[in-house]
């Protein structure tokens, strides 16, 4: 493991798995079993929850910076890219893109995005499948929109672009 921390400043912008975009709002010090530790406290934008999350081990959690605005790119690119079929049952297929999506990282979010957008099409999405897209689509949206600083109303229409080429 890399002896380098994640550091991060209140106000700072980051993404943790599962939640997705939140804002640093504060960094505490609490008292667990005798010992200090701190904590970012994140505000996550979707859902206004707050998560507290151990400095220390922030990066072995998966919590992150959020991607860069060249960086959305290879995001789109993927989400151009021929979705990749899966001959699994429904319930092998959903696990493993359950397990993508849990990652935080966006490219696995945005190859999920896209297989299920693509599945859509073809037949109906259980609504474990349906609840994901949702899920992928929001975390790519909230994320984009933090990197580039756009409206979430134009992040969601090139989005749409994209996705609908395809058809």
């Amino acid at each position: 493991m890399s002896a380098e921390r994640l550091s991060f400043l209140v106000g700072q912008k980051a993404v943790y798995p599962c939640h997705g975009v939140g804002t640093i709002e504060t960094i505490e010090s609490r008292d667990i079993g005798g010992a200090a530790q701190e904590f970012y406290v994140l505000k996550i934008h979707a859902t206004g929850a707050k998560v507290m999350v151990p400095t220390r081990s922030a990066q072995t959690v998966g919590m992150r910076a959020v991607i860069s605005a060249p960086e959305v790119e290879r995001i789109y690119e993927i989400l151009k890219s021929p979705s990749k079929k899966s001959n699994a049952t429904w319930n092998r297929r959903f696990r493993a893109l359950n397990e993508k999506l849990n990652t935080g990282d966006l490219v696995e979010i945005a190859e999920v995005l896209r297989d299920l957008s693509s599945l859509k099409h073809d037949k109906d999405l259980s609504f474990g499948e349906k609840k994901m897209l949702e899920r992928a689509r929001n975390m790519i949206v909230s994320e984009i929109c933090a990197a580039r600083g756009e409206d979430i109303h134009m992040v969601e229409s090139e989005l749409n672009g994209i996705l609908i080429r395809d058809l």
